[in-house]
Order: structure tokens, then sequence, then C-alpha cells
């Protein structure tokens, strides 16, 4: 049977990594949207999610509580902070980093920074009744976002595999009530597409006072599938555990 950590968390190998680097995906999402990762943070341990009821784990039930699935990942991340950590989350992966770092925190594990990708700085999310869209429009604004593969959206097994994850994940992330405390003790950053009609805002500047900084990038709501943030990681990444050194 796997370990907690196993059964939560796909590792790419790095040999004397001076950081761990834990990615969340967005809504839908799977590990393997992070794969390669780890060959372009030469420097670093990464990890990457796996939530409930895809990939390996389709058998299993879709996460409906954000806060709950965040404290189970917090679980498994725990003993992997023997060397400085970084959250990286994308979009409903943002706020699911969010909840687990403040879970580690309460645990007095210390996150060196946390980067919340396809999100940034404004005021609480208006509350919306939940509505769900039919299989076409919701494949039609999957599109929209530039996440999807106009192509993949007739593939019977995207329908039947992904599209569940897809619709439980957005229901998951619209009844999540974000609270401003408690704060985070680590730094974070936000970063952004220019051209993101549909980017989330949260109130980063309260939650993290005096430790946040936004970052504006080309592209859409997914400018990471083109083109992943490797560098801009790398130097925040390095300032943060520098800072993190020198209070020390």
């Amino acid at each position: 049977m796997r370990g907690r950590s196993e059964l939560w968390l796909r590792r790419q190998a790095s040999k004397n990594p001076k950081y761990r680097i834990i990615c969340f995906p967005h809504a839908g999402g799977a590990s393997l949207f992070f794969r390669k990762w780890g060959e372009n943070l030469p420097n670093s341990e990464v990890y990457s999610v796996c939530y409930p009821g895809r990939a390996e784990r389709i058998e299993e039930e879709q996460p409906t509580d954000l806060r709950e699935l965040a404290l189970e990942i917090a679980k498994s991340i725990e003993p992997l902070s023997d060397i400085p950590l970084v959250l990286f989350g994308h979009s409903m992966g943002a706020a699911v980093a969010l909840e687990t770092a403040r879970s580690l925190e309460e645990k007095g594990v210390e996150i060196v920074h946390l980067f919340a990708s396809g999100s940034r700085n404004g005021g609480l999310p208006k509350k919306e009744s939940y509505v769900e869209k039919d299989d076409g429009s919701l494949c039609k604004h999957l599109v929209e976002m530039g996440g999807t593969d106009p192509d993949v959206i007739n593939d019977p097994l995207f329908l039947d595999l992904v599209l569940p994850s897809i619709r439980a994940d957005g229901k998951m992330f619209n009844e999540y009530n974000m609270r401003i405390e408690p704060t985070l003790k680590c730094s974070v950053t936000t970063i952004y597409g220019n051209t993101d009609t549909h980017v989330d805002m949260r109130p980063w500047r309260e939650i993290a006072p005096g430790k946040f900084s936004e970052e504006c990038v080309p592209g859409g709501h997914f400018y990471l599938t083109s083109k992943p943030p490797y560098n801009l990681v790398k130097q925040i990444v390095q300032m943060a555990v520098s800072a993190k050194m020198k209070a020390n």
C-alpha cells in the first residue's frame, strides 16, 4: 500500500536539490500538467499534487471541500520540509496552495514562498450560486480559457474521464469561502497573463501583509502552458531563500 506522500504527490527526482517546490494543478488538472518542471528547475526537487478522482486515482471520490483537500495534502507535505519548501498553485490550485500553506504554518512548518498563478490581487470574489453547465457549454468555456485543445473536447475519453473532474472541481471552487485570516508568514507572488479575462481575484496583499509582489506576463489564463515561468520562479525563489537565510 502506498504511503501518504506517494499517494498525494508525484516526485521528479533531483540530485542535491536546494529547495522543494510543490505544484498544485488547476480545476480538472492532473499531476502530469507539471511533468517538465523538474528538468527546467535544476536546483529544485519538484513534486506535483495528484488530486483524487483523476489519473491513477480515477476510482476515488472527487474532492468536495477545498479546505479538507488542502488539509490532506498538507499532511503529505509535512515530512518534506527538511529543505526550503515552496508552493506553486495555478488557478484553483492557487487557492488549494493557500489553504495548504495555512495548514502547514499552523503546524510550525516553514514555507519559503507561495506562488499564486492565474490569480491577482483584488477584493474578495463575489459569491454566486453555482450553475452546472451542460457538456457543450462547459467544453466551449474550457477552449475559450485556453487550457484545452479544441480537438480534445470531441474525444469520448475526455468527456468520460476528464469532464467529471472539471465539473466537480468547479463546484468545489465556487463553494469555497475564503477568509482573510489567518494571514501567511511566507512571502507571496501572484503571476497572471496580461490578456487573462478569467483571472481569479483574491486579496493577496492582505493575506501576505508586507510580503506580497505581483508579476504580469504575456498570455492568457493558461499562459504557463506555452511558456512556463521557470526563470521567474528561479529568481524569486533564490531571493526568498536568501532572505530566509539572512533572517535566521
